[in-house]
């Protein structure tokens, strides 16, 4: 399974339109090679360099998406969600993506796909801990992209 975007490659720089100093909308994301008795995909965007890459503290939960289909080609720019998929809470306590705003220093944000064997459901939206909890035993295949942003970079 892999997870690619048309905005940065594997490693590469976030374009600022996709963090706190642009738009802040979602960059456009592909996926290819879902496994065949996949029921669900998972979306989980986060940075293990928050506060400071120096001294990291914490992981900061930037997106969550479930519900997505096996089928979806991926997520177009923007992250406009298709028809059943869900988004659950990030680390701002709100739904939806949150770009790449980090305090200091470069840090690396993991855009990491899974293809689970169930569907999930959820009362409210989820947390990443509550979706981790609830995927256990459940991942089929996994994949991650990763890009870098500092801020005062834009391009």
């Amino acid at each position: 399974m892999r997870i690619t975007s048309t905005a940065f490659a594997d490693g590469g720089e976030i374009p600022a339109v996709h963090t706190c100093e642009g738009r802040d909308s979602a960059p456009p994301l592909q996926f290819s090679g879902v496994p065949a008795g996949a029921r669900s995909l998972v979306l989980i965007v986060d940075d293990p360099d928050a506060p400071d890459p120096a001294a990291p503290k914490m992981t900061w939960v930037h997106w969550i998406v479930y519900q997505l289909a096996p089928a979806a080609a991926g997520l177009p720019d923007g992250g406009a969600l298709p028809a059943g998929a869900r988004d659950g809470l990030n680390d701002w306590k709100r739904i939806g993506y949150g770009g790449p705003c980090p305090p200091v220093g470069r840090h690396r944000y993991f855009f990491k796909l899974y293809a689970l064997d169930t569907s999930l459901s959820f009362a409210h939206p989820p947390t990443k801990a509550q979706l981790e909890q609830a995927m256990k035993g459940h991942v089929l295949a996994h994949a991650e992209l990763v890009g870098t942003y500092q801020r005062g970079t834009r391009r």
